[in-house]
């Protein structure tokens, strides 16, 4: 049950990256997503803290829980990959704030 969870945790994780990194990129191939760079802005800023939001409570579980990290995981190498996943996600997430904070309050032509 635990094994199946982290699983749904680790396709979750990876489907916000894979979405951050298409938001970020899109930005930076095209002027614009919606027509309004505020729009945009907007956008970027929500989708950035809702990405965020997943490894900053899986954090808050390491935590505070830390009693069910040694049933979750099946080895130390395994907890390492699930902190650098982690990382690698609150990163994305970094970088799609930056764009949509950049879009928010850029110049707009």
């Amino acid at each position: 049950m635990d094994q199946q969870r982290l699983g749904r945790k680790i396709i979750a994780l990876s489907v916000l990256v894979v979405l951050g990194i298409a938001y970020s990129g899109f930005l930076y191939s095209q002027p614009t997503l919606t027509g309004m760079h505020d729009l945009d802005g907007i956008i970027g800023v929500v989708l950035g803290l809702y990405i965020s939001s997943h490894p900053a409570a899986h954090l808050v579980d390491m935590l505070f829980y830390r009693w069910a990290i040694r049933y979750q995981f099946s080895s130390k190498r395994s907890v390492v990959l699930w902190i650098s996943l982690n990382v690698l996600v609150l990163f994305i997430s970094g970088i799609v704030i930056f764009v949509g904070t950049t879009r928010l309050i850029g110049r707009t032509d």
